[in-house]
């Protein structure tokens, strides 16, 4: 990283719910976002479900989010990267992002080093103990033939069916995530206490569960967890050698 620069992690945005005015409200805001972040980032990190819903069709672009697509185009075009982890919303993408906007995206969680720190990075739905029904729905929808026969469906409805079942997922995460926090319960604390065990990381970084965290693991070690950009708006930021939990609404 070259000196004043920093690395920005963000995730579930959820464009698309409730409704288009409050979605667009919440779009508008994180783009003013990254206008605010891309002056000094030297990388930006989008950990998933920045889409409550989102299928690729091989004609098809779903309606809407022209503005967040443009400003992704426009600061990928200035140069500065953008990595794309899918969430289990938006878990469909199959070139669109590579092609058209020359984001990478990544389906599985990755561990790399940044200035000397190891980052393990995804958007953290699935990993852990347990949580066995959702790992089992999450398969199906990776399966390659279920993806065939979704596209057979007339978009009117198969997106109609997919913005249903998102908001009955995203609901149920939601009030999990407004109970008080068990460490013991929490499926990517455990999977990352698990994971130091073995290999040193020094950073976990997820999203996925809507709720801002950040607990030491370790000496060495920490968890973070993105929140989100429907109640709590807030990112991480890492300056080369901290690295930091912080809110959109508040900061100046």
């Amino acid at each position: 990283m070259n000196a004043g620069k920093k690395i920005y992690f963000a995730s579930d945005q959820h464009l698309g719910t409730p409704s288009y005015d409050a979605s667009l409200t919440r779009e508008k805001l994180f783009i003013k976002w990254l206008d605010e972040v891309r002056h000094d980032a030297a990388e930006i990190y989008l950990l998933g479900d920045l889409f409550d819903f989102w299928f690729e069709y091989k004609t098809v672009v779903p309606k809407g989010y022209v503005r967040i697509l443009g400003k992704l185009a426009e600061i990928r075009d200035a140069g500065i990267p953008i990595h794309f982890f899918v969430g289990n919303h938006d878990l469909w993408m199959f070139g669109y992002f590579e092609k058209e906007l020359n984001i990478p995206v990544y389906h599985e969680p990755v561990k790399i080093d940044i200035s000397g720190k190891t980052f393990f990075i995804g958007h953290g739905d699935g990993i852990g103990p347990k949580d066995h029904g959702f790992k089992f729905i999450k398969a199906i929808f990776k399966n390659r033939i279920c993806q065939w026969l979704f596209e057979w469906i007339h978009p009117n409805i198969g997106i109609g069916l997919a913005n249903y079942w998102s908001r009955k997922s995203r609901q149920s995460n939601v009030e999990d995530a407004d109970k008080e926090l068990d460490e013991e319960r929490e499926w990517q604390i455990l999977f990352a206490r698990e994971k130091i065990r073995s290999e040193a990381v020094d950073y976990f970084i997820f999203g996925h569960r809507h709720r801002p965290l950040d607990i030491r693991l370790s000496e060495n070690s920490r968890y973070i967890n993105l929140g989100d950009w429907m109640d709590h708006f807030t990112y991480a930021v890492f300056d080369g050698k901290e690295l930091s939990l912080k809110s959109h609404v508040h900061d100046p």
